[in-house]
């Protein structure tokens, strides 16, 4: 199993690994903060547990699997899961407190105090309220709030990892589904379960949120070196505009509840476009494929004007005049990440680049959540 190691200039290495990729014969003990080796006679540190969950891009569906729609019509969707992810590595600290590392710091005495509410509410539900303490890390490429569901990425591998620190190896449909009761039910949010599930599994697949709450999925059947033909001509920009994936959609799952018809009807045809974006993967079709991507970003902002802006506008149409079959921008808009699919990805690179704007290099990943050792 491949255990993708974050980018040497996040300065935090896979535990074993070199910075090319080759595995250390023998690892050197480090005292806290790596700086100096552990001297002859003391107590080396806990273990560190390192878990990896990807990032993922929809496909066609996007938005169909909040509660506030598929308990009342049923779900459908089809997500790519990609490389970069999240890594989350955990230790026990034995002084009781607990050290959060990432994009922001935070130490408390005691886990109530804790205000990082995915980490909080991840230690209660698996009772990490007492005891020795923990220093947890994340790490990622990419931003929270650009439309890759790195929120449902991190609670998932935060999740593994605390899972493989009690010995346990939970199953990736475990950790999905913990994943979604603390976001949905733990924390209120007004989010789906596409990302728990899309990243945890790993792989392109098809999704179908049932009305009773059960999910399922199954691969989607591209033809011999499908997988790559869709990689090279898969493109992704970021905009440099970061938002709350819960501000845009707290509206929708408002409206969706209330039993708006606008909205049933509007989520109707994004369902509609899921799964004849299934149909056009499979059949190979891209042009097609790129044309549903353009449908369903029309869905999207008539859904939610509040999704998109000039600037946002303005790169989807620089996208199309460079040749691209279609494009759409990722999560629940406003900013994030634009998706393309490409005739031409020289062109479409060019344009962008004149444009200001920064690619994100990615890969498709069949694994899902992993952890080391």
């Amino acid at each position: 199993m491949e255990f993708p190691r974050p980018r040497p200039f996040l300065g935090f290495g896979a535990r074993g690994f070199s910075e090319n990729g080759a595995q250390r014969k023998k690892p050197r003990p480090r005292v806290e903060g790596g700086l100096r080796d552990l001297a002859p006679g003391r107590q080396a540190l806990p273990p560190v547990i390192t878990a990896f969950c990807p990032l993922r891009i929809t496909l066609g569906g996007g938005g169909t699997d909040l509660p506030s729609y598929y308990r009342r019509h049923g779900g459908f969707l089809v997500a790519a899961a990609i490389k970069p992810g999240v890594w989350v590595s955990v230790r026990e600290r034995g002084d009781g407190a607990f050290l959060l590392k990432g994009e922001t710091m935070e130490r408390a005495a005691r886990l109530e105090d804790l205000r990082h509410p995915i980490v909080r509410e991840a230690l209660r539900s698996l009772d990490f309220s007492r005891g020795k303490g923990l220093e947890i890390t994340c790490r990622s490429k990419v931003s929270s709030g650009t439309g890759l569901g790195s929120s449902g990425s991190f609670t998932a591998a935060l999740l593994l990892a605390l899972h493989r620190l009690r010995g346990r190896r939970p199953s990736a449909r475990r950790v999905a589904e913990e994943a979604c009761r603390l976001s949905l039910e733990r924390l209120k949010e007004p989010v789906g379960k596409q990302d728990p599930y899309a990243c945890a599994f790993g792989g392109l697949r098809a999704w179908t949120f049932h009305r009773d709450g059960a999910v399922a999925s199954r691969a989607v059947r591209l033809a011999p070196g499908g997988a790559d033909e869709l990689q090279k001509r898969f493109l992704l920009f970021f905009t440099g505009i970061r938002r709350s994936a819960s501000a845009i959609l707290a509206g929708q799952d408002r409206r969706s509840r209330r039993g708006e018809r606008a909205v049933s009807e509007n989520l109707h045809g994004v369902k509609r476009l899921g799964q004849r974006s299934l149909k056009a993967l499979e059949a190979g079709d891209l042009r097609g494929l790129g044309a549903l991507l353009d449908e369903q970003w029309a869905f999207k902002i008539r859904r939610s004007p509040e999704a998109t802006s000039p600037g946002i506008e303005h790169w989807l149409r620089a996208g199309k005049d460079a040749g691209a079959w279609g494009g759409n921008l990722l999560g629940a808009g406003g900013g994030g990440f634009l998706l393309f699919l490409c005739a031409n990805p020289g062109r479409v690179r060019r344009a962008m680049a004149s444009e200001g704007l920064r690619e994100l290099r990615f890969r498709f990943d069949f694994e899902g959540a992993r952890s080391e050792p």
